[in-house]
């Protein structure tokens, strides 16, 4: 499933747009950065409630498929402006993070 699908069927707000039809690998949950630099997996959809800058730079090292933001947190605008300049998508939900693995799950079986 791409992050463009998957954002579709699942109501996700897309924030800043990379490449919105790259395959979904799997997903990572977890918002200590610097377990996340070691963790996250190029292609995963990388699950945090992370909104800082750091997001970006974590991003840029290990390109995840997305960086989708849980619990109707929000990244600050000096995050958007890098994830846009980088081409990396950042999406929005107010779902938790377990229900969007959940969602990812059922969806790429």
């Amino acid at each position: 499933m791409t992050v463009q699908e998957f954002a579709t069927n699942n109501g996700l707000e897309i924030v800043t747009q990379g490449d919105v039809s790259r395959t979904i690998s799997g997903c990572y949950i977890g918002d200590l950065l610097s377990l996340a630099m070691s963790r996250v997996e190029e292609g995963q959809l990388w699950i945090t409630i992370q909104g800082n800058v750091n997001i970006a730079a974590v991003a840029a090292l290990t390109e995840p498929a997305a960086i989708l933001l849980a619990e109707g947190r929000r990244a600050d605008e000096e995050t958007l402006l890098r994830a846009s300049q980088q081409g990396i998508t950042i999406l929005y939900s107010d779902k938790t993070a377990y229900e969007l693995a959940c969602l990812l799950y059922e969806q790429s079986r």
